[in-house]
């Protein structure tokens, strides 16, 4: 009697079948994140490792950490947003005129957010709704929420005079050492791993990036799932306005600038197809970090910027090579 060893998928892979199991990509991020560090720790001990420092980076990695998320959803779904680090500008601004500091606290965060969401809105009804191609709608509002939020500010830094906010960016705000701008980054990532690998408009955000039409003939609503998407990306820039605004104490035209390139760096070394289909927000969080962790490590061997960029330029490259290597492999 012959028995069958055939096997499901499910049980071929076991824990990974159900998105417990290790990924081959978010570990070779993991090494050159320890590689990193290793590297500041050899060169620059007492500072590099120095808890200040490492509670520094992960501060500054908040930020962009949370765009990121965001934005691995729209490249998910293969849309692009070009726009995020002016949202990100407009949203300070508007946040910390002097008419929005008379509301205090609240008024900052609401109008921070809300600014977000209005510009991801109009992103949103222009690619789902107007048909625009992705780049060209976020492009455009690139260049308006930056001519904007120069004409708000007049070219001026906007001081924030709320003591409430500025008080979450001091070490006696830390929750056990760790500062609450580093815990809403986590709750956001956490927050974005259950949406995209656990809810249904995760499934329906990959299907749309994998086959827009077969999701549609599926019976998903394409365009509102990629209006819904745009929101995401806007509520996330919103969001990162806000802990900026907490970062730096102030609001200027200039926040957040190149972080639409930072966001997409990190997101694809991090494992998420260009092209849609698949999005990973474990990596693409690791991306930032990688990027963040490089960022320190040159400015505390105050090495220059120029060469930072070339680092970074060829950590992509390998990350994506590496990727392309692995996809065959797993193909095989």
């Amino acid at each position: 009697m012959t028995l069958s060893t055939a096997k499901s998928p499910a049980q071929e892979r076991g824990p990974r079948a159900l998105g417990f199991g290790p990924d081959v990509r978010n570990l070779s991020l993991l090494g050159v994140l320890a590689a990193l560090i290793a590297v500041g720790g050899l060169t620059r001990p007492a500072e590099f490792l120095a808890a200040s420092n490492l509670q520094l980076v992960l501060t500054q990695a908040s930020v962009i950490g949370v765009v990121t998320v965001g934005m691995t959803f729209v490249i998910t779904s293969g849309g692009i947003d070009l726009s995020v680090g002016a949202i990100v500008a407009l949203a300070s601004v508007w946040a910390t005129t002097v008419a929005t500091q008379e509301y205090g606290f609240a008024g900052i965060l609401f109008s921070a957010v809300v600014v977000g969401l209005g510009c991801g809105l109009v992103n949103g009804l222009l690619v789902a709704y107007g048909r625009v191609v992705p780049f060209i709608a976020t492009l455009a509002m690139l260049a308006s929420a930056r001519g904007l939020a120069l004409q708000i500010t007049d070219g001026r830094t906007q001081i924030v005079t709320v003591q409430s906010v500025l008080d979450l960016g001091v070490p006696d705000a830390y929750v056990f050492g760790v500062p609450p701008l580093v815990l809403v980054f986590a709750a956001v990532t956490v927050a974005g791993w259950l949406l995209l690998n656990r809810t249904t408009f995760g499934r329906r955000t990959v299907a749309v990036g994998g086959n827009a039409e077969a999701a549609r003939l599926a019976g998903i609503d394409v365009r509102r799932q990629r209006l819904h998407l745009y929101l995401l990306s806007g509520l996330c820039c919103g969001i990162a306005a806000f802990l900026l605004i907490v970062l730096s104490g102030s609001g200027q035209n200039t926040n957040g600038n190149l972080y639409e390139l930072d966001a997409i760096a990190a997101a694809i070394i991090g494992g998420t197809l260009l092209s849609g289909g698949r999005g990973t927000i474990v990596g693409s969080v690791l991306g930032v970090l990688v990027f963040t962790t490089i960022t320190n490590i040159f400015a505390l061997n105050n090495l220059q910027s120029d060469v930072q960029q070339i680092a970074k330029g060829a950590i992509i490259v390998a990350a994506v090579l590496v990727q392309r290597r692995t996809a065959h492999d797993g193909d095989t």
